[in-house]
């Protein structure tokens, strides 16, 4: 007996030191990095975004007459009115403006101070600043503190929590080096505060299927189908630009063609193709992965974004925006999940560290509930420093390589006159890219296998079947009333 007690306070001692262990090691030795999240350097704040606010509804569902037979029935006493000693000064148009109860029932509560109180429900409010009018408040979700209107950006309005007492904020502080603080505007290099976003534009009811203007028809008066199939072939499949286009097709065929009309025709494709190439069913798995990269209109910088299915490479959802706001980030990613009406089990979006995914992942939730909540995995830098950014590199490494793809085909351009050329020209490779483009990894085989496209003989023919397949999906949407003009 005395050896099993002996044996258990040794046990229990060895339980202690394992806790002094453990206890000591989560404080002082750092670990490594498992997820994004979990990391303290305040150095990365800036890319994480904020959970949403607490949203204050001001509306009420019921008025002061709903009021008044309430008190009736569970106090069987009727509310009078105010029963006034004096000639009472409050304009006959005053209303409560939380429950819209008339004048008889408001009366002075500070005397001559100019706050108003409602019998009825018992608020008080001033009649110059109605603190009612707004219809929500936005609160911290750390501190339940007001949040400030600070900014309005084009697209949005920001909102900061200015509570210096917030733990949010409090916290965020802690991590920060002291040496940094003391500096002139030390703070001012940190994201610190609680910021949400509130967007004025809803891209959710934006028209995704929007087409390039200014096409011609399909009618040809100089020349035949098929050589403005060559023109796409020469064109989009061998990279060559309208010049060159025009050129090959003199020096090949001696066919005479001006440039503008190789526009026309890449032009008049893209916009039959692309209903067809935006609405395909990809079959897509859990795992998608999405970039941005540069493009030049008329010398100005402007965006392109990618979403790939890391499973079958396919390109899913893309945008090109002359801004890198949030906007253009939500409108790819709902091209990507139009097929879906909930995300698939152990879901993952891959993405650097730009904060413009997590604000579109947090408006997806904010939009669809549960259905479309994911986090975005984000691939920080060019080396791998982290866990995350060893598990994931080769998935933003696919989506790179996609852009140096494009850019092998877009260099010949040297550029875009204006947007609606950009629209066009990016419609008509994508199309290629996913049903044309022979892949080294898929064995030298496309990437999405369309029967009636296995039957043509040369890449002209599976042009103008492809444009077939466009017509066929266009007529299909506007049987079930799409916007697809």
């Amino acid at each position: 007996m005395d050896i099993i007690l002996y044996l258990l306070q040794l046990i229990q001692y060895l339980y202690q030191q394992n806790c002094w262990l453990l206890n000591f090691i989560c404080r002082y030795i750092p670990l490594k990095q498992w997820a994004f999240d979990d990391s303290h350097s305040p150095k990365y704040q800036k890319f994480k975004t904020d959970e949403l606010p607490v949203i204050i509804c001001h509306k009420q569902d019921w008025d002061w007459n709903d009021l008044l037979n309430y008190y009736q029935q569970r106090y069987h006493k009727i509310l009078k009115p105010v029963n006034r000693r004096k000639e009472c000064d409050i304009p006959e148009d005053c209303h409560c403006p939380s429950c819209k109860a008339p004048m008889p029932y408001l009366y002075r509560n500070n005397g001559s101070k100019g706050q108003i109180l409602c019998k009825v429900c018992q608020t008080p409010f001033s009649p110059e600043e109605n603190r009612f009018e707004k219809q929500y408040s936005l609160k911290c979700p750390h501190c339940s503190h007001s949040l400030a209107h600070k900014k309005d950006r084009k697209h949005f309005i920001l909102h900061k929590c200015v509570n210096p007492k917030c733990t949010y904020y409090l916290n965020n502080l802690k991590k920060i080096d002291k040496a940094h603080l003391e500096k002139d505007y030390g703070k001012n290099e940190y994201k610190l505060h609680y910021l949400y976003r509130e967007f004025t534009i809803d891209f959710f009811r934006m028209d995704l299927n929007s087409l390039p203007k200014n096409a011609s028809s399909l009618k040809f008066s100089k020349h035949n189908a098929y050589i403005m199939f060559l023109c796409l072939t020469m064109h989009v499949n061998l990279q060559l630009s309208l010049r060159k286009t025009a050129q090959a097709l003199k020096d090949l065929y001696g066919i005479e063609i001006s440039h503008q009309q190789v526009a026309n025709y890449a032009r008049t494709a893209a916009l039959v193709i692309k209903p067809f190439a935006d609405t395909y069913d990809y079959q897509t798995k859990s795992v998608f992965t999405a970039d941005e990269t540069y493009i030049k209109v008329r010398g100005v910088k402007g965006y392109i974004w990618f979403i790939m299915d890391a499973v079958s490479r396919s390109i899913i959802g893309y945008r090109v925006s002359d801004n890198r706001g949030v906007g253009p980030c939500i409108l790819a990613m709902r091209m990507a999940f139009r097929n879906l009406k909930e995300l698939p089990e152990n879901f993952k979006f891959i993405a650097d560290g730009y904060s413009a995914y997590p604000l579109a992942a947090q408006q997806f939730f904010h939009e669809f509930g549960d259905k479309f909540k994911f986090d975005i995995t984000q691939v920080i830098g060019l080396s791998n420093n982290d866990e995350v950014s060893k598990e994931f590199r080769p998935y933003k490494q696919m989506i790179e390589r996609l852009n140096r793809t494009f850019k092998s085909s877009y260099r010949v351009s040297c550029g875009y006159d204006n947007y609606e050329g950009a629209n066009y020209n990016v419609a008509l490779w994508v199309a290629y890219y996913n049903f044309l483009r022979p892949h080294k990894h898929n064995g030298y085989q496309v990437l999405n296998k369309v029967d009636l496209l296995e039957g043509a003989g040369n890449m002209p023919g599976k042009w103008q079947l492809l444009i077939l397949l466009g017509q066929q999906a266009i007529l299909k949407m506007q049987a079930e009333g799409s916007n697809c003009s």
